[in-house]
């Protein structure tokens, strides 16, 4: 048994089975645990590939950086290339198939180059229940998911994250920019900017975790429901609208239901469309 326990010692063992690997590599706490993993387990057989775009704020890229350094891991950089296919930025419900299909056909390519024999993602046992294409889309491109085939789940991981020593264990979920924008509503580089910049700012207040989601000229803003309260305050509710407006959009709103994953998605679930 390991110092972590046996769950993890089955993950070293897993990795250890498997070779060598490329990790998809986003720097949160999934892909960095999973790397820390990986890095223990290969050395040198483990590498790590983020890719980089305008879906992605800059913080989150700074942050695969600075943690695949801290692991000593081998990072490899990719460009994607999303926003150049209309199928993408058309916003279709597979939007995050493409995605990850892409994103998957470019860490084989890396794989294959860098001579690691697998590439793996860090899907968790919590990440079954939404809906989810860029799931399907990993596993048709041969992209493992141990930390799901061994059945580790967020709170587990975030744990393990900590007793590691992992700067991040308790960063707040992250998801791709393109996620704060509704269905068939076309993904542009200025709203995905707009979204990055009125996240960044909101969080700089110390609301928690938060959404930004963008309904043209509204910003409807998605907190954890014991902070909805916080940010009714006259004073903090005049600093939201402040930035909101800042950031780019006309209106500032506060979803009293309160943040939850994948929000845009119940209107699949109703069949029903956004006013």
């Amino acid at each position: 048994m390991t110092a972590f326990g046996e769950k993890y010692g089955s993950l070293l063992r897993w990795f250890r089975e498997l070779g060598s690997c490329a990790v998809m590599f986003s720097g949160g706490v999934d892909s960095a645990f999973l790397l820390a993993a990986a890095v223990e387990a290969l050395g040198e057989d483990a590498l790590a590939v983020t890719g980089r775009s305008a879906l992605h704020p800059a913080a989150e890229f700074e942050d695969a950086t600075r943690i695949a350094r801290m692991l000593g891991a081998r990072h490899v950089v990719v460009e994607t290339r999303e926003m150049e296919d209309p199928a993408f930025t058309a916003n279709p419900p597979e939007r995050c198939g493409l995605c990850k299909a892409g994103i998957a056909r470019m860490a084989w390519e890396v794989a294959r180059r860098e001579g690691v024999g697998a590439v793996v993602d860090g899907n968790n046992a919590d990440d079954v229940g939404d809906y989810r294409p860029g799931m399907a889309a990993a596993r048709a491109a041969g992209v493992r998911s141990p930390l799901l085939e061994l059945g580790f789940a967020k709170a587990e991981i975030r744990e393990l994250s900590r007793k590691l020593g992992l700067p991040d264990w308790d960063k707040p979920a992250a998801a791709c920019l393109a996620s704060r924008i509704p269905y068939g509503e076309e993904i542009t580089a200025k709203r995905l900017a707009r979204i990055e910049r009125a996240e960044r700012a909101l969080g700089q207040m110390g609301l928690g975790q938060l959404r930004v989601r963008d309904h043209g000229s509204v910003a409807r803003i998605e907190l954890e429901p014991e902070r909805i309260d916080i940010a009714a305050d006259r004073d903090r509710r005049a600093a939201i609208v402040e930035a909101v407006v800042a950031a780019g959009y006309r209106y500032a709103a506060l979803d009293l239901a309160g943040y939850r994953i994948g929000s845009l998605n119940e209107e699949l679930a109703t069949g029903g469309g956004e006013e």
